[in-house]
Protein backbone atom coordinates (compact mmCIF):
# COMPACT_ATOMS: atom_id res chain seq x y z
CA UNK A 1 0.00 0.00 0.00
CA UNK A 2 1.42 3.24 -1.10
CA UNK A 3 1.27 5.96 1.49
CA UNK A 4 -0.22 9.13 1.30
CA UNK A 5 2.10 11.89 1.16
CA UNK A 6 0.13 14.11 -1.35
CA UNK A 7 -0.13 17.16 0.56
CA UNK A 8 3.20 16.57 2.41
CA UNK A 9 5.01 19.44 1.51
CA UNK A 10 3.90 23.28 1.75
CA UNK A 11 1.79 24.02 -2.11
CA UNK A 12 2.10 27.74 -3.55
CA UNK A 13 -1.95 26.83 -4.58
CA UNK A 14 -3.83 24.55 -3.50
CA UNK A 15 -5.98 23.22 -6.46
CA UNK A 16 -9.53 21.26 -5.67
CA UNK A 17 -9.37 17.87 -4.48
CA UNK A 18 -9.91 15.32 -7.74
CA UNK A 19 -9.86 11.32 -7.70
CA UNK A 20 -7.10 11.27 -10.21
CA UNK A 21 -4.59 9.16 -10.54
CA UNK A 22 -1.79 10.64 -7.82
CA UNK A 23 -4.90 10.57 -5.55
CA UNK A 24 -5.88 6.90 -6.65
CA UNK A 25 -2.10 5.32 -6.44
CA UNK A 26 -2.85 6.36 -2.43
CA UNK A 27 -6.00 6.12 -1.48
CA UNK A 28 -6.17 3.06 0.26
CA UNK A 29 -3.85 4.41 2.64
CA UNK A 30 -5.28 7.79 2.36
CA UNK A 31 -9.31 7.06 3.24
CA UNK A 32 -7.41 4.24 6.37
CA UNK A 33 -5.96 7.13 7.78
CA UNK A 34 -8.81 9.45 7.42
CA UNK A 35 -12.19 8.49 8.02
CA UNK A 36 -12.72 6.86 11.27
CA UNK A 37 -14.28 3.85 11.27
CA UNK A 38 -13.74 2.93 7.43
CA UNK A 39 -13.12 -0.75 7.68
CA UNK A 40 -15.77 -1.61 9.92
CA UNK A 41 -18.71 -0.16 7.43
CA UNK A 42 -16.64 -1.93 4.66
CA UNK A 43 -17.20 -5.03 7.30
CA UNK A 44 -21.11 -4.52 7.75
CA UNK A 45 -21.33 -3.73 4.28
CA UNK A 46 -20.68 -7.54 3.40
CA UNK A 47 -22.94 -8.48 5.81
CA UNK A 48 -25.75 -6.47 5.10
CA UNK A 49 -25.59 -7.56 1.06
CA UNK A 50 -25.70 -11.30 2.42
CA UNK A 51 -29.23 -10.26 4.14
CA UNK A 52 -30.48 -8.06 1.44
CA UNK A 53 -29.48 -9.21 -1.82
CA UNK A 54 -32.52 -11.05 -3.74
CA UNK A 55 -31.73 -13.62 -6.34
CA UNK A 56 -31.44 -12.47 -9.88
CA UNK A 57 -30.59 -8.75 -8.81
CA UNK A 58 -28.00 -6.09 -9.56
CA UNK A 59 -25.95 -4.84 -6.52
CA UNK A 60 -24.75 -1.52 -7.29
CA UNK A 61 -21.43 0.06 -6.21
CA UNK A 62 -21.85 4.05 -7.06
CA UNK A 63 -18.85 5.80 -6.86
CA UNK A 64 -16.61 2.69 -6.24
CA UNK A 65 -13.36 4.23 -6.35
CA UNK A 66 -11.02 1.09 -5.48
CA UNK A 67 -13.46 -1.52 -4.59
CA UNK A 68 -13.38 -2.06 -1.25
CA UNK A 69 -17.34 -2.18 -0.94
CA UNK A 70 -18.08 -4.23 -4.36
CA UNK A 71 -15.49 -6.76 -2.76
CA UNK A 72 -17.22 -6.63 0.18
CA UNK A 73 -20.79 -7.46 -1.43
CA UNK A 74 -18.93 -10.00 -3.15
CA UNK A 75 -17.61 -11.65 -0.03
CA UNK A 76 -21.48 -11.42 1.42
CA UNK A 77 -23.44 -12.18 -1.35
CA UNK A 78 -25.90 -15.67 -0.91
CA UNK A 79 -28.10 -15.16 -3.49
CA UNK A 80 -28.29 -16.89 -7.01
CA UNK A 81 -28.03 -14.95 -9.67
CA UNK A 82 -26.44 -11.46 -8.53
CA UNK A 83 -24.20 -9.05 -10.43
CA UNK A 84 -22.43 -6.42 -9.24
CA UNK A 85 -22.09 -3.15 -11.22
CA UNK A 86 -19.39 -0.63 -9.78
CA UNK A 87 -19.58 2.71 -11.28
CA UNK A 88 -17.02 5.59 -11.03
CA UNK A 89 -16.34 8.68 -13.43
CA UNK A 90 -12.64 8.13 -12.17
CA UNK A 91 -10.86 5.97 -15.02
CA UNK A 92 -7.64 5.80 -13.16
CA UNK A 93 -9.85 4.21 -9.69
CA UNK A 94 -11.93 2.32 -12.43
CA UNK A 95 -8.91 0.65 -13.52
CA UNK A 96 -7.83 -0.11 -10.25
CA UNK A 97 -10.87 -1.63 -9.37
CA UNK A 98 -11.00 -3.37 -12.04
CA UNK A 99 -7.37 -5.10 -10.98
CA UNK A 100 -8.97 -5.84 -7.29
CA UNK A 101 -11.62 -7.92 -9.09
CA UNK A 102 -9.02 -9.66 -10.94
CA UNK A 103 -7.28 -10.88 -8.12
CA UNK A 104 -10.83 -11.64 -6.03
CA UNK A 105 -11.68 -15.32 -6.46
CA UNK A 106 -15.25 -14.95 -5.56
CA UNK A 107 -17.82 -15.63 -8.21
CA UNK A 108 -20.55 -13.28 -8.50
CA UNK A 109 -19.87 -11.48 -11.71
CA UNK A 110 -18.78 -7.61 -11.49
CA UNK A 111 -19.21 -5.11 -14.13
CA UNK A 112 -17.35 -2.16 -14.09
CA UNK A 113 -17.99 1.02 -15.33
CA UNK A 114 -16.56 4.42 -15.83
CA UNK A 115 -19.61 6.70 -16.19
CA UNK A 116 -20.87 9.63 -13.70
CA UNK A 117 -23.31 8.44 -11.47
CA UNK A 118 -26.07 11.06 -12.17
CA UNK A 119 -26.37 9.84 -15.76
CA UNK A 120 -26.60 6.27 -14.83
CA UNK A 121 -30.45 4.22 -14.78
CA UNK A 122 -30.43 2.01 -12.02
CA UNK A 123 -32.16 -1.18 -12.46
CA UNK A 124 -33.75 -4.12 -10.61
CA UNK A 125 -31.34 -3.46 -7.54
CA UNK A 126 -31.71 -5.16 -4.65
CA UNK A 127 -28.33 -3.44 -2.70
CA UNK A 128 -26.79 0.23 -3.87
CA UNK A 129 -23.79 1.94 -1.60
CA UNK A 130 -23.56 5.46 -2.03
CA UNK A 131 -19.88 4.94 0.30
CA UNK A 132 -18.34 8.43 0.94
CA UNK A 133 -20.08 9.28 -2.56
CA UNK A 134 -23.17 11.57 -2.08
CA UNK A 135 -20.89 14.54 -0.08
CA UNK A 136 -18.96 15.19 -3.77
CA UNK A 137 -22.24 15.14 -5.66
CA UNK A 138 -23.95 18.55 -5.81
CA UNK A 139 -26.23 19.30 -2.84
CA UNK A 140 -28.93 20.25 -5.92
CA UNK A 141 -28.76 16.99 -7.23
CA UNK A 142 -28.56 14.87 -4.72
CA UNK A 143 -32.35 14.56 -4.38
CA UNK A 144 -32.90 13.74 -8.01
CA UNK A 145 -30.00 11.39 -7.71
CA UNK A 146 -31.47 9.60 -4.39
CA UNK A 147 -35.13 9.40 -6.70
CA UNK A 148 -33.71 7.90 -9.37
CA UNK A 149 -32.09 5.41 -7.48
CA UNK A 150 -35.25 4.26 -5.17
CA UNK A 151 -36.94 4.07 -8.47
CA UNK A 152 -34.42 1.77 -9.70
CA UNK A 153 -35.04 -0.73 -6.17
CA UNK A 154 -36.62 -3.72 -5.46
CA UNK A 155 -39.22 -3.42 -2.41
CA UNK A 156 -37.84 -4.33 0.24
CA UNK A 157 -33.77 -2.94 -0.83
CA UNK A 158 -31.54 -1.44 0.95
CA UNK A 159 -29.01 1.73 0.09
CA UNK A 160 -26.62 1.98 2.42
CA UNK A 161 -25.48 5.60 2.55
CA UNK A 162 -21.72 6.34 4.64
CA UNK A 163 -21.21 10.39 4.62
CA UNK A 164 -19.17 13.07 6.60
CA UNK A 165 -21.74 15.13 8.36
CA UNK A 166 -21.73 18.52 10.05
CA UNK A 167 -24.20 19.79 12.94
CA UNK A 168 -26.31 22.51 13.21
CA UNK A 169 -24.85 23.20 16.90
CA UNK A 170 -21.27 24.78 16.32
CA UNK A 171 -20.00 24.31 19.56
CA UNK A 172 -20.33 20.19 18.29
CA UNK A 173 -19.63 20.91 15.05
CA UNK A 174 -16.23 22.27 15.69
CA UNK A 175 -15.44 19.79 18.25
CA UNK A 176 -16.15 16.59 16.19
CA UNK A 177 -14.05 18.35 13.49
CA UNK A 178 -10.96 19.00 15.69
CA UNK A 179 -11.39 14.99 17.31
CA UNK A 180 -11.15 14.08 13.37
CA UNK A 181 -8.24 16.10 13.19
CA UNK A 182 -6.84 14.59 16.27
CA UNK A 183 -7.28 11.12 14.60
CA UNK A 184 -5.87 11.90 11.67
CA UNK A 185 -2.56 13.46 13.63
CA UNK A 186 -2.78 10.29 15.19
CA UNK A 187 -2.14 8.32 12.11
CA UNK A 188 0.74 10.34 11.06
CA UNK A 189 -0.66 13.08 9.14
CA UNK A 190 0.77 16.37 9.96
CA UNK A 191 -1.24 19.55 10.72
CA UNK A 192 0.10 20.43 7.54
CA UNK A 193 -1.23 17.97 5.19
CA UNK A 194 -4.67 18.65 7.61
CA UNK A 195 -4.58 21.97 6.63
CA UNK A 196 -3.85 21.90 2.78
CA UNK A 197 -6.04 18.48 2.00
CA UNK A 198 -9.01 20.71 4.22
CA UNK A 199 -8.48 23.55 1.69
CA UNK A 200 -8.47 21.27 -1.30
CA UNK A 201 -11.89 19.85 -0.40
CA UNK A 202 -13.65 23.26 0.72
CA UNK A 203 -15.38 23.74 -2.48
CA UNK A 204 -15.57 19.56 -3.54
CA UNK A 205 -16.83 18.24 -0.51
CA UNK A 206 -19.86 19.56 0.97
CA UNK A 207 -21.10 17.39 4.50
CA UNK A 208 -24.71 18.19 5.74
CA UNK A 209 -26.77 17.08 8.78
CA UNK A 210 -27.85 13.52 9.70
CA UNK A 211 -31.70 15.07 9.70
CA UNK A 212 -31.00 16.29 6.37
CA UNK A 213 -29.89 12.97 5.23
CA UNK A 214 -33.01 11.43 6.69
CA UNK A 215 -35.35 13.98 5.46
CA UNK A 216 -33.96 13.67 1.75
CA UNK A 217 -33.76 9.52 1.68
CA UNK A 218 -37.82 9.66 2.81
CA UNK A 219 -38.53 12.96 0.12
CA UNK A 220 -36.77 10.31 -2.70
CA UNK A 221 -38.74 7.23 -1.55
CA UNK A 222 -37.81 5.18 1.05
CA UNK A 223 -39.80 4.09 3.75
CA UNK A 224 -37.26 3.59 6.64
CA UNK A 225 -34.29 5.54 7.48
CA UNK A 226 -32.23 5.49 9.94
CA UNK A 227 -28.19 6.09 10.98
CA UNK A 228 -26.71 2.00 12.09
CA UNK A 229 -22.85 3.92 12.72
CA UNK A 230 -21.68 6.50 13.49
CA UNK A 231 -18.25 7.83 14.82
CA UNK A 232 -17.35 10.93 15.40
CA UNK A 233 -18.55 13.71 12.32
CA UNK A 234 -18.97 10.47 10.38
CA UNK A 235 -22.04 8.24 10.06
CA UNK A 236 -23.54 5.53 7.87
CA UNK A 237 -27.39 5.15 7.08
CA UNK A 238 -29.57 2.31 5.35
CA UNK A 239 -32.40 3.61 3.87
CA UNK A 240 -35.04 0.69 2.95
CA UNK A 241 -37.56 0.64 0.30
Amino acid sequence: MDKDRIYAKSLASIADFRFDAQVADVFADMIERSVPGYRAIITMIETLAGHYAMPGTRLYDLGCSLGAATLAMRRGIAAEGCRILSIDNSEAMVERCRRAVERDHNPTPVEMVCADILDLEVRDASVAVLNFTLQFIPPGRRLGLLRSLCAGMRPGGVLILSEKVCFDDPHLDGLLAEIHHDFKRAHGYSDLEISQKRTALENVLVPETIQTHRNRLLEAGFSSVDVWFQCFNFMSMLAIK
